[in-house]
Parts: C-alpha cells; structure tokens; sequence
C-alpha cells in the first residue's frame, strides 16, 4: 500500500508545483476579461489542462518519443520535446515582457479592458498553447516517477481540482495587488527561460527558480504590512 500511496502523493505534489505557472499564467490573461468571462477563462483553461494531460496519457508511447533526439546542431541535441520547450519558452518570455510592458509604461493610458467573443477565444488560444507546453513537460516528468498509468490519471485529475479551488483566490490575490502582478510576471519570464534553456539542453534546477520566486514574494509581503499603516 505504502508503494502506491507514496509515488501518488510525491507525484501530485509534483504536479501541483508545476501547475502554479498555469494558474498564474491564466490568471493574469483572465484579467484581461470582465467577471463571468474572467471565471468562465479560468475555469475553462483549468480543465483543458486537465483534458490535454488526460488525452496525452493516452498516447504515453508517442510522448515519450518526442524526447529521442532528431537532430544535433552546434553540438546540442534537439528533439521533439526541446522544440516545444523552445517555442513554449519564447511564447512566454514574449508574453510575460508584454504584459509587464503594458503594466509599467502605458498602463496611465486608461485603456479599456479587453472584452467580447473573440478577446476570449484569443486568450483561450494562448492558454492552450502553455497548456499543451506545460503537460508534455509534466508527462515526461511523471514517468521518470512512476511507472503506473492508473496513478499518473489519478494524479492528474487530483492535481487539476486543487487548482479550481486555489485559482480563485490566487487570481483575486494578483488582481487586488498590482505589485504582485508584476512579480508574477516576472516568475513567469523566469519559466520562460528555464523552458528555453532546458530546450536548449541547460538545464535550471526549477527548485533554484522557486525559491527565488519565494523569497521575492516573501520580500513584497513585508514590504506591503510596513507600507501599509503609513498609508
């Protein structure tokens, strides 16, 4: 029993980790939305996350191709998962610069927020794409793991319903503080370049990056509680 009990929890934990970068990312692109929209982006990223990892699981022998080599260049190995490391690290470095862009130079502008039917399905577009990303990523993580198919989709769908429950508030928390919005999306340029540089066989130990990410959060709570009485 202990055999099952400890690869599931060790792997949940894992996912759940992972899957912080998708919560933020989608919370900062249903921003973008008014507040049905906003839920219905959040909810309906949450679970196509869910449904990709599901379906990719179904197709375990075809992911787990995609990280034998196709070619070398420059003496760096490249395969079908570093591709879509690379272009998923680029998308993200170039969405998180966007944004923070947006936030620090033209946000006195006053401009409207982004609405309508074809605001969301972009964004929804854009969530699918880290989705996919984030998954095969997640996938090829898992099976160095376990060897279990069955504790791989129960990991996953645990995984996905701790993130319903915790995307709320994560997103209200970064909506309600500007500065936090920002160092999230500075966690998320740091992801990027990890997707990147792991693409490009250089590989940043993610636990280096979080705790950074940690540190730095830690650091902006301190400054809000001292800041705050003075206000």
């Amino acid at each position: 029993m202990i055999d099952i009990i400890v690869p599931l929890i060790s792997l949940i934990a894992l996912e759940v980790i992972l899957g912080i970068d998708n919560i933020i990312f989608i919370s900062i692109l249903a921003d973008k939305l008014e507040g049905p929209q906003r839920n219905k982006l959040r909810v309906w990223g949450i679970f196509l996350a869910m449904a990709l990892r599901l379906m990719l699981l179904a197709f375990i022998s075809w992911i787990l191709k995609l990280d034998q080599r196709l070619f070398t260049l420059f003496d760096i190995d490249f395969s079908g998962k570093s591709l879509i490391l690379i272009v998923g690290g680029l998308f993200l470095i170039y969405k998180s610069t966007k944004e923070i862009y947006h936030k620090t130079e033209i946000a006195n502008n006053d401009s409207p927020a982004v609405g309508g039917k074809s605001s969301f399905k972009q964004l929804l577009s854009e969530i699918i794409l880290l989705d996919l990303v984030f998954s095969i990523d997640s996938i090829i993580t898992a099976v160095g793991m376990v060897q279990e198919l069955w504790i791989m989709y129960t990991a996953v769908i645990v995984t996905v319903l701790i993130m319903l429950v915790a995307s709320k508030p994560i997103s209200d928390f970064i909506r309600k503080h500007p500065s936090f919005k920002i160092l999230a999306l500075c966690f998320l340029m740091m992801i990027g370049v990890a997707l990147l540089a792991e693409g490009l066989q250089f590989e940043i130990p993610k636990g280096y990056i979080y705790f950074s990410m940690a540190f730095a959060f830690l650091v902006d709570i301190i400054q809000m509680k001292t800041v705050k009485p003075h206000a």
